[in-house]
């Protein structure tokens, strides 16, 4: 990935969008090792992340 096409950062970390990780959606699953997690935008705009 060029220069340009990463994530910008905030603080020395990369930085996503949550609506772009759900593609427009509400929920998104996230993998970390062998688990699964599920990152759900909330009616009032806030982020939940569960196992």
């Amino acid at each position: 990935m060029s220069q340009d096409m990463q994530p910008p950062q905030i603080m020395g970390r990369p930085t996503h969008d949550a609506r772009v990780l759900t593609e427009g959606g509400r929920q998104a699953h996230i993998l970390l090792d062998d688990k699964v997690y599920t990152l759900c935008i909330t009616r009032a705009g806030k982020l939940i992340l569960t196992k």
